[in-house]
């Protein structure tokens, strides 16, 4: 009887250990920092923008071997991937300090998912090459993937005020064929957008690249309504980047549609089979009232 008793003893010490070296689901190593996601509006229309705030609260005890991106996935109620917003923090996570605060602000545009509802936002931070993500101090979903926010996701219905169809100087729109979601407009030299009036301020999201590599100087752009600037940039980017115009009800008028002009000062073109004239490449442009 105490062989038996003895033996069982020493089973459970084995699958103690067992359980002690595996650990489980718990994590083992300290979390680097306290990751919150804030949306400037809790609801937004389909193709509309919105202003995300990231924060991350650095653990007193945290270091940081190399870069880390910041991992997005938003997801509808049946865990299905709609978009992501990954990206490199603000602050390189190679700079980050101990008990310090790591703030910035990201604008994007909703893309044109299939789904109407309240959508869930996990986040992480990853290193690509490896594929190592680190802990957080954060609610996890599975696998260092952390639940930061929810949303409210609206149709776009008379929130998006910029109409393209039918109006002058858009080359045919185009995708990318391994994101069919990327989509864009060629502009050529001069190009309008019929805007629906709301008749109070406003401020114009617009989402755009360029080819300034091909001209001595970036091309200027200016925005018009009639003879009247609403603003103006220069296109120097490469890659895609949103700007911000705010425009006045005064400068919108009194009608019910209004025409703003997209001015370019110089065109390219790209040469072989491709004849045509372009000024800058646009990916989204929206209204909104204010």
């Amino acid at each position: 009887m105490r062989k038996k008793l003895t033996l069982y003893g020493s089973l459970l010490a084995v699958c103690a250990a067992l359980v002690a070296g595996c650990g489980g689901n718990k994590e083992t190593e300290p979390a680097v920092a306290t990751p919150t996601l804030t949306f400037s509006k809790d609801q937004v229309p389909i193709g509309s923008a919105v202003t995300l705030t990231y924060k991350f609260v650095v653990e007193p005890t945290a270091s940081f071997d190399r870069d880390y991106l910041v991992f997005v996935h938003v997801l509808d109620p049946e865990g299905e991937q709609m978009w992501t917003d990954d990206h490199p923090p603000a602050v390189p996570t190679s700079k980050w300090k101990p008990g310090e605060t790591i703030e910035y602000k990201r604008t994007i545009f909703i893309p044109a998912y299939p789904y109407v509802g309240e959508a869930n936002v996990r986040l992480g931070l990853y290193d690509p090459p490896s594929g190592k993500r680190l802990v957080l101090k954060a609610q996890e979903a599975s696998r260092r993937e952390y639940i930061v926010a929810k949303i409210q996701i609206l149709p776009s219905g008379d929130k998006i005020y910029v109409n393209w169809i039918g109006k002058d100087g858009w080359h045919p729109a185009e995708s990318d064929a391994k994101n069919p979601q990327s989509e864009w407009q060629w502009s050529k030299k001069t190009s309008a957008w019929s805007i629906k009036n709301p008749k109070k301020d406003v401020t114009l999201y617009l989402e755009y690249d360029a080819r300034p590599d091909l001209f001595p100087a970036p091309q200027q752009v200016i925005l018009k309504i009639g003879d009247q600037p609403v603003g103006q940039f220069t296109a120097d980017s490469r890659t895609p980047k949103i700007l911000t115009f705010p425009i006045t009800a005064a400068q919108l008028g009194s009608a019910d549609l209004v025409e703003l002009v997209v001015d370019v000062d110089q065109t390219f073109k790209p040469g072989g089979t491709d004849p045509r004239e372009l000024g800058i490449r646009v990916f989204h442009a929206f209204v909104d009232a204010k």
